[in-house]
């Protein structure tokens, strides 16, 4: 909901992107500083981030909502795999009923964020949308930010170039601009890409009145795809043995731990990994089927993220008929389909590039210190959270190998510590200052091509703590242990005489 508000308005702290990690975070955030100003702003008309924006058929999360969710509401549907239309309610629940929605402001797309060290302040330039689509500007004066607007940028999707597209007499579609009312029943899809989005379309699109005629899913080169179970039922057990608080934690518990000893076994034994799926595969596919070929890739389980198809819903579809994989180079666009480089031509009536992501950080805000531009490919990130050189800003970064979400207590833990830090000493800055010389390394350790293209523009990591991030939450929850403030955290406050910054040491 929106309010009316002066065209300058003033914040303790300013929560940006009301999607998962941001309501997480605005809770967390009031709770720990019930007495400040905390303001959720959300640049579309609507919570739930991804969940909102992406409408594609099928739309589901990869990871049990149990632990994806947060730890201080239960997740009490049946379905541990959930559609996103479920995941958005439980999102509007949240905001409702922790009074989140008397923080809210839809339809406020920060556009720049200037920090003045003279006065210690962000200064936030939001353009706000009114129902009818008129567009006015305001400013937001905040002692800190909290940025939680994902990973990747939200008006538009990853295309590569093909040649033809333009002879394509059917429909070219790309998942994260899909209109829900498109009408594809009876036609004839093919789907490129070998991802998450692609494992998850292709048995949908041949559910229900409106199923199309045939899905091909055509791949560059295979993924690993793994069945699960749509419902916990050992969790569904624990809520009903132990009650839903106690037994909603154990199941998390349980989650977290499972994943965290997958994921460890298959990195520290590759082979072995790759072996288990591959059997597991085969398994779930029809005799003859070349495994080998179309889901037998030439990188590691968890070099690139899983694949999950909740029952094998997707191995199901391929053992019905009705979907087919294909393992080939695309050659060009044609006016009835695509023609591969083995010679062969994929007849279609729609296709659908569900080709990735374009990575962003900050939602493509580019923050100014003192007037000096912000560039992310230069700094590094104190514990994943608070960037290099940049005074009061925290971020929300979550796991390659793991629930995404499951970062946000510890990462608002952090943000908080420093906060009260400069409550109780008197400082109004705090600032990560990496030492000279410091080993880096990359943020992400995954090959996935969405983060190969990105990684020239994305900030750096520490080899160490405090300037180290891990990829599962087990490894990185021991980060996050006793005090979280390091002497590479600066802090400083003004003097009473004068706007410039004096040094903590000065200070104290």
């Amino acid at each position: 909901m929106n309010h009316d508000v002066p065209e300058t308005e003033h914040a303790d702290i300013v929560v940006i992107g009301a999607g998962l990690s941001g309501i997480g975070a605005a809770k967390y955030l009031t709770d720990d500083f019930p007495e400040k100003k905390v303001l959720l702003l959300e640049a579309r008309d609507a919570i739930g981030g991804t969940w909102d924006l992406f409408r594609y058929p099928g739309i589901r999360s990869d990871d049990a909502v149990h632990h994806y969710g947060y730890e201080f509401k239960p997740w009490l549907h049946e379905d541990a795999i959930a559609e996103g239309a479920l995941i958005r309610e439980y999102m509007t629940e949240t905001v409702t009923e922790f009074g989140l929605d008397k923080i809210l402001r839809l339809r406020h797309r920060v556009t720049a964020a200037d920090w003045s060290s003279d006065d210690a302040q962000w200064t936030l330039q939001v353009a706000v949308t009114d129902e009818d689509g008129n567009e006015t500007q305001r400013s937001i004066r905040t002692r800190f930010v909290f940025s939680s607007t994902g990973y990747y940028r939200y008006d538009r999707g990853y295309e590569p170039h093909f040649d033809g597209r333009e002879d394509f007499r059917g429909d070219i579609l790309h998942p994260q601009h899909w209109q829900e009312d498109y009408d594809y029943s009876g036609k004839r899809v093919v789907i490129i890409g070998s991802g998450a989005t692609a494992v998850t379309m292709l048995p949908a699109m041949l559910k229900g009145e409106g199923a199309a005629a045939h899905v091909t899913m055509l791949q560059r080169t295979p993924s690993y795809v793994a069945s699960i179970p749509r419902i916990d039922k050992v969790g569904q057990a624990m809520m009903k043995l132990f009650g839903i608080e106690r037994g909603y934690a154990a199941t998390r518990f349980k989650n977290i731990w499972r994943d965290h000893f997958t994921v460890t076994v298959m990195c520290r034994f590759p082979r072995f990994g790759r072996k288990l799926v591959h059997s597991m595969t085969a398994k779930e596919l029809p005799a003859g089927f070349d495994v080998d070929t179309h889901f037998a890739p030439p990188y590691n389980p968890w070099d690139q993220r899983l694949c999950a198809t909740p029952d094998g819903d997707f191995f199901a579809a391929i053992r019905e008929g009705n979907a087919d994989v294909v393992t080939d180079q695309i050659e060009r666009f044609t006016e009835d389909g695509i023609l591969l480089a083995s010679g062969r031509e994929l007849e279609a009536d729609v296709i659908v590039t569900a080709t990735g992501l374009v990575m962003q950080m900050l939602g493509g805000i580019e923050p100014t210190v003192d007037g000096v531009p912000v560039k992310m490919s230069d700094s590094v990130l104190y514990r994943g959270a608070l960037i290099s050189g940049v005074p009061n800003w925290g971020m929300m970064l979550g796991f390659t190998k793991a629930t995404w979400t499951l970062r946000i207590r510890n990462v608002c833990r952090l943000v908080a510590d420093v906060i009260r830090e400069m409550d109780d000493k008197g400082y109004d800055t705090a600032v990560p200052v990496a030492p000279e010389g410091m080993s880096t390394q990359a943020l992400f350790d995954l090959s996935s091509g969405y983060m190969q293209r990105a990684q020239a523009g994305l900030p750096r990591q520490g080899t160490g703590s405090p300037w180290q991030m891990h990829t599962t939450f087990v490894r990185d929850n021991r980060l996050f242990k006793g005090r979280l403030i390091h002497r590479d955290l600066q802090f400083s406050k003004r003097s009473a005489e004068a706007p410039h910054l004096v040094s903590a040491e000065a200070a104290s």
